[in-house]
């Protein structure tokens, strides 16, 4: 584990005013997106796709890291570049999701536990030497009835510290995400009660499995009401809950939490990690890492077409615009139709 360098990445991907895209969406989430655009799911279209999403003007001013699914990773740009030599020329830090998809955990109805750890200390390998620089993997939580149970935080920690220690021997940077899903009727007190217990059996899984924590970045849930329930908290009580569990579970020695977007809509996104920024004293730069709440607006304006090309460039560099601002907590709503 060479730690000078697992540093300088952390910090490279959440460098002040920047955050992480995520355009890592497996075969199955990609092919239902392009679907209901009615784009052809072939290689050609996700390679043009991702293309045209990373030659964005000025895209590298507010991502610092992207991750990527390993097709992508193998694949080149139009102009014959690879994928990563490319996002390292304009200052964001390639990366690769690793994790092989939440199955259902036995013994345990509703709910999921990640697979993926069978070979991959070889997969790592691998992609490092195609260029990746950090790594990904996505636990996920249900809150429901009785749920989630010990037995399922547990199993997705002590996962989730495995693949750390295994990407920080192979000098990649483990993007942890315990994801706590905001489906579900249940409110933002049971939210922050979950988040509490999924990070804390996190940080002692990292703990027990060895993982230098200035070596991570933290990809949580926000605290956030279901969206399902009656209730939904507003933009300084989701701020101000979420504020409150990272400094209640999150060692000081972590360079940097990057938000998932997990079904917010892009607004929403925006304006409650804005709303965390603005809080003071925070010992981490706390940025996103969004997928869908980056993405989304540019898919719809591409929809498959050469000729819409600029406009599908200008809908990711808005938004990655817009999130940089919020992870500065200087977005403001007005800024959706000036931008």
């Amino acid at each position: 584990m060479n730690r000078e360098t697992l540093s300088a990445t952390a910090h490279a991907m959440v460098a002040p005013g920047k955050g992480i895209l995520a355009m890592d969406e497996s075969h199955p989430t990609c092919k239902k997106r392009f679907d209901a655009l009615g784009i052809e799911f072939t290689e050609e279209n996700r390679r043009d796709y991702r293309d045209m999403l990373v030659t964005a003007a000025g895209l590298g001013d507010h991502v610092g890291g992207a991750i990527l699914f390993d097709e992508t990773l193998r694949q080149k740009l139009l102009d014959g570049t690879p994928f990563p030599q490319h996002l390292n020329s304009i200052g964001i830090v390639p990366g690769i999701k690793v994790d092989k998809g939440a199955k259902d955990l036995a013994g345990h109805p509703g709910e999921k536990v990640t697979e993926g750890l069978d070979g991959l200390r070889e997969r790592l390998t691998e992609y490092a030497e195609l260029g990746a620089r950090f790594a990904k993997w996505r636990a996920v939580i249900t809150i429901g009835d009785g749920l989630p149970s010990e037995a399922c935080l547990e199993a997705n920690a002590h996962a989730l510290a495995r693949y750390a220690a295994l990407c920080q021997e192979a000098d990649l940077v483990p993007i942890v995400e315990p994801e706590v899903l905001m489906n579900g009727e249940h409110d933002i007190a049971r939210s922050y009660e979950v988040t509490v217990r999924a990070l804390e059996v996190t940080f002692d899984q990292l703990a027990r499995q060895g993982v230098w924590l200035e070596g991570i970045v933290l990809k949580p849930s926000m605290v956030i009401s279901g969206d399902r329930c009656a209730e939904q908290a507003d933009v300084e009580t989701v701020a101000a809950r979420t504020v409150e569990c990272l400094k209640k579970t999150v060692p000081v020695a972590v360079p940097g939490i990057a938000f998932l977007s997990g079904g917010q809509s892009d607004e929403e996104a925006s304006a409650h990690l804005n709303a965390i920024n603005q809080h003071p004293d925070l010992p981490w730069a706390v940025t996103f890492s969004y997928g869908r709440a980056l993405q989304q607006q540019a898919m719809k304006s591409w929809g498959g077409a050469e000729a819409n090309r600029g406009t599908g460039q200008d809908a990711i560099a808005k938004r990655a615009r817009l999130n940089g601002a919020a992870a500065r907590g200087a977005y403001d709503s007005g800024m959706e139709q000036a931008a």
